[in-house]
Formats: C-alpha cells, structure tokens, sequence
C-alpha cells in the first residue's frame, strides 16, 4: 500500500511539472495576444495582458513600484512590465509558414463606456467626467512658435510590430516582434515626427530598444530616455509613447481594428491616460484635459480613427509632465502600411489642436 501511495504521489507531481512547463510556454507564445473567452469582452477591452497575466487587472498590477526621482520630483517606474520572459527573442518576418492560421477580422471598435457628441470613452475609475468641461478647458502647455523641439515620440515596447501582408489569415508561428524599424511601431514614430515637423512643429523621434534583449524592465528604461531629452531639449512639452495593441479571441482570431480616411484604410488608434489620488501623478487631470480634446480633434478630422478613450487607474510613464500620453496604434494584425497611413493623420490632428486651427 505505502509503495503504491508514493507512485501515486510521484505521478502527480509529473503531471503538475508537465502542466506547469506547458503553461509557461502558452504565455511565452502569447507575447502581449490576449485569449478572450468572449468577443464583446474583446472589442470592450474589459481584459488586458497585463504583468503575465491573461486576465483582468488586479488592484496590485494597475501602478507599478515606484521611486523618487529628485530631479523631476515625481515618482519614477520601476518593474511595469510584462515578464513573460527575461529576454525577447528576434525572428525572421518573411518566412515560410508552418502549422495553423488564423482568420484576420476587421473591426471598428466604439463600444466605450459613455459617448460625448462624436467620441466614446471608456472610463473604468470612480472619477465621474465632464467631456464638456474637459474640451473647453486651455491645454496645460503653450506651444512655442519657434521650432524648438516640443514633442518626444518613444516606444517603451520598440520592437513591437504588424503583419507584413494584408492576407486575411494570421500564422501561429509568426511572431509580432523585431528591431526592424520599418515593420513596427518604430515607422509609426518616423512618419509621426516627419509629419509634425512638416507643420512646424518642433519634435523628436526616439528609437531605443527598451524592450531588446530583455523585455523586463522596459518602463524604468524608457524613463531614462525622456529624462535625457528633457536635460538636451528643455522646451520638451509633449511625450507620447507609442505601442501598437494585440486583440486574439479565444479561438486564434486576430483583430484588426480600421477605419477608412478619402478611400484609403487605417489603423484604429487608442488614446491612454492615467488616474491616480495617492499624489504620486498630480496632475493626471492635465493629461485628461490633453488626452480628451486630442480624440476629439482626432474625431472631427478622421471619423472613426479612435478607439474609446481608454481612461483608467494607471501611471506608466504618464507621469512624466502634464502633456504626457500613450496611444496604441492599430494591432499586430494591422501592415504597417495601414499604421503608418495613422502615424500621419495622428501628427495632422496633433498640429492642429497646438497651433488652434
């Protein structure tokens, strides 16, 4: 009897060592894809890949450790990141494909959680907003007229990047990273800032790798990186970090989510700012001012180009300066064609709400 308990206990323990290892290797996969048990849940952005976990936020994942940070008397990140793996793996793009494929679907996501004239927000604080009172208030910032450099484009998640074909399917083996800056999230930020520069607006492109080779940590690193812009361009107003978003149903299906500008398809946007009460972001309500009044300028020159205002109890480097935003721009089943057409209406809507035309 005894010698039979030990076998059975033994075998357990295999199993639980097997199953452990395969849901390590799942969450490696996923690599910011989000399984959703259900559509709506999806387009609603209910859930999040957030610290590793496939799962709502919990209390503990919405602020990540902090430090002072005496130069800029605000609080620093520390370990914000996603951990699924200590070091980001790059991979060829244009290969041949094996194993299963995935249905593309596109999709115009617009179900926030209130609506104000022709944007939609979804607001998942306790703190009751006016989007009228926030669209008529005066931007926290001035910009100057004098080509100084004012905006900072970043990526804190560089190596994010887009399907390379607008085919239809997504492969399973393909993989939505690389330090190629013309498949991610980098182009986005080059087309942006040439943009801004075309309306004579001051700005900046970033380009570090944050998140290469080690994805861990990325925040506190592109903190570093602000900072030293701030030190080498002082009239620094704006900073915007740019992503690009990952929507997976629970069966594979990716979407993508478009809109359509004059004939031509585009990248949803989703515009992200932050709440906080504990003092460590006072003046989140700056960045909510700047973040409401650039979806509707958004709205009114592109209709369709925004994804609800994502406003929620989050600080990630949004609490650099009051004209501080991170705005996703499409999904990994987006092409970077489709981004990058985004990058341009992005910079045309940001001139505009600066120079109030």
């Amino acid at each position: 009897m005894k010698k039979s308990r030990w076998k059975t206990v033994l075998a357990m323990i295999s199993l639980a060592l097997v199953a452990g290892v395969s849901l390590y290797a799942t969450a490696y996969r996923a690599s910011g894809c989000l399984p959703l048990s259900e559509d709506a849940a999806l387009l609603a952005g209910r859930l999040r890949f957030i610290n590793g976990s496939l799962s709502a936020p919990t209390e503990s994942d919405k602020k990540a450790p902090t430090e002072v940070s005496e130069k800029h008397k605000v609080k620093k990140p520390l370990a914000d990141t996603p951990t699924q793996s200590s070091e980001s793996a790059e991979r060829p793009q244009n290969y041949n494909h094996t194993g299963a494929s995935y249905p593309v679907v596109e999709t115009s996501v617009t179900n926030g959680t209130e609506t104000y004239e022709n944007i939609n927000i979804r607001n998942t604080t306790d703190f009751p907003l006016d989007p009228e009172a926030l669209l008529s208030a005066k931007l926290p910032f001035d910009i100057k007229d004098n080509h100084s450099v004012q905006v900072l484009i970043y990526h804190t998640h560089t190596c994010e990047s887009y399907l390379p074909e607008d085919t239809g399917e997504y492969y399973e083996d393909f993989y939505p990273r690389s330090t190629d800056p013309d498949q991610g999230v980098m182009s986005v930020g080059e087309k942006l800032v040439d943009t801004l520069r075309e309306k004579g607006i001051g700005a900046v492109h970033d380009s570090t790798l944050h998140d290469y080779p080690s994805y861990e940590g990325s925040y506190a690193r592109s903190w570093d990186t602000i900072s030293n812009y701030a030190e080498k361009y002082p009239d620094i107003k704006i900073t915007i970090d740019l992503h690009r978003d990952s929507m997976t149903a629970q069966d594979g299906t990716k979407y993508k989510p478009t809109f359509t500008y004059n004939g031509q398809k585009a990248a949803q946007i989703m515009i992200m700012t932050g709440y906080d009460t504990s003092g460590d972001f006072p003046f989140w309500d700056e960045n909510l001012i700047f973040a409401m009044q650039l979806q509707k300028k958004c709205e009114d020159m592109y209709p369709g180009m925004t994804r609800p205002l994502n406003f929620g109890e989050y600080v990630y480097n949004m609490n650099f300066n009051n004209g501080s935003l991170l705005i996703e721009v499409g999904t990994d089943a987006n092409t970077p064609e489709e981004a990058c057409r985004t990058g341009e209406y992005l910079a045309n809507a940001l001139s505009s709400l600066l120079q109030n035309k």
